[in-house]
């Protein structure tokens, strides 16, 4: 699956997507950065609610194909500009973050 039909098939919201082809291998949630970053697996889908510059840098040291900002949080501005450096692709989801997870799990298996 790619990060493209992830987000037709969950119904996210494309914030910015640079590879949108980027197949997707599993998924990781998370919220403690310098957990995520020790944690989370390249080609995951990475889920935050965090919406700091530091989420970019651990989605590019991870090398993860995108982060989901679930509960319809707003990504500033100095986000999209850092993801847009990095080329890394970003989602929204307009759920609670349980809701967001489960429907990642779904639409992978």
């Amino acid at each position: 699956m790619t990060v493209n039909e992830l987000a037709l098939a969950c119904g996210f919201e494309a914030v910015y997507l640079p590879d949108g082809e980027r197949e997707v291998g599993g998924a990781y949630a998370g919220d403690l950065l310098s957990w995520v970053m020790g944690r989370a697996s390249a080609d995951d889908v990475f889920i935050t609610i965090m919406t700091n510059i530091n989420v970019v840098a651990v989605a590019s040291l991870a090398d993860v194909a995108c982060v989901v900002f679930a509960e319809d949080v707003t990504v500033p501005q100095d986000v999209l500009d850092a993801a847009g450096r990095k080329e890394i692709n970003l989602l929204k989801s307009h759920v609670p973050m349980f809701e967001t997870c489960v429907a990642v799990g779904r639409c992978l298996k």
